[in-house]
């Protein structure tokens, strides 16, 4: 092939077209659990986070709930992964190989954030929320109805692989995915641009900029008991139990029981089996499983 600024430009529109494919065809649960928030400065601030608004009788004039103040703040990170194609690759028309790794950058861009998200869930047990306590914690502050400040938990002990619920039925997530840059297929093609001069080489690469943290702990709970019948049942009355300050109901309701691969099949017993096992008068027999779909199974490799 002639190198030319035209043949350059073909092969880029060639190259922006299959990371385009690979981003489009790559599967992505991120948004099931986690809110997206644009942002425009470099570090957001979430003030509003421990706000959970509620309807009242309308007696006298209205009761203006101010949103509870809390400085937590998730800082934007830069995120980016660059090929580099030697100029003889393309003159011996070579190039064609690389392909295959500009499809799979674009699927590795759309699945970044479900990297960010699931990472930052899978740390929810050592990094702190908006409350200033561990997102998973025994020790979340609640106002009783006497007014008295009490802990809350929303997590369960244990040493084996972590296992989540979450109640993903709201506008408000458990989880934060902050965007600050979308992901941008870009390029370093130039007769004159220094690395082309110097390596005779050319650049493509993916640039992305955003960030994942902590929405509202009471809609997640955390476990790293064993995922067996008995430790879901008491996860979900754990999580069906937590109230809002002055013991307000919060209608919390787990909708996604969430594993990594490790546990696909625990959670698939747990959770999707119509039957289970039981020792009834020393027999070991098959009984149905009351808890059979009572949770929508996901299963993240990210975890």
């Amino acid at each position: 092939m002639i190198i030319t600024k035209q043949a350059l430009a073909d092969i880029h529109t060639g190259f922006k077209s299959t990371f385009t494919r690979g981003f489009e065809n790559a599967p992505s649960s991120w948004r099931t659990i986690a809110m997206e928030a644009p942002s425009s400065t470099e570090t957001e601030t979430y003030s509003w986070l421990g706000m959970f608004p509620e309807m009242r009788e309308w007696v006298g004039d209205r009761v203006i709930q101010n949103l509870a103040l809390h400085q937590y703040a998730i800082k934007n990170r830069r995120h980016e992964t660059t090929v580099e194609i030697e100029r003889t690759k393309i003159e011996d028309d070579q190039y064609k190989f690389y392909g295959n790794i500009i499809e799979e950058m674009g699927r590795t861009a759309r699945q970044h954030p479900d990297t960010l998200v699931y990472e930052a869930l899978r740390n929810g047990f050592t990094l702190a929320g908006y409350d200033g306590q561990y997102f998973f914690d025994v020790d979340h502050p609640v106002i009783d109805e006497t007014g008295e400040t009490i802990s809350v938990s929303n997590v369960q002990a244990g040493s084996g692989d972590p296992w989540f619920l979450l109640d993903c039925s709201r506008a408000f997530k458990p989880l934060i995915f902050q965007t600050r840059s979308s992901y941008d297929f870009q390029r370093i093609d130039g007769a004159n641009d220094e690395h082309v001069f110097m390596r005779d080489a050319y650049l493509y690469g993916v640039r992305g900029r955003g960030a994942a943290g902590f929405g509202l702990w009471q809609l997640a709970f955390g476990s790293k008991a064993d995922l067996t019948i008995e430790n879901y049942e008491a996860a979900r009355a754990a999580m069906l139990a937590i109230r809002g300050d002055r013991g307000r109901r919060l209608g919390i309701m787990p909708t996604h029981l969430v594993v990594p691969t490790t546990l696909e099949g625990a959670a698939r017993r747990v959770a999707k089996n119509a039957t289970r096992v039981a020792t009834i008068d020393t027999t070991t027999v098959a009984v149905a499983n009351e808890w059979a779909g009572s949770a929508e199974l996901l299963v993240s490799s990210f975890l």
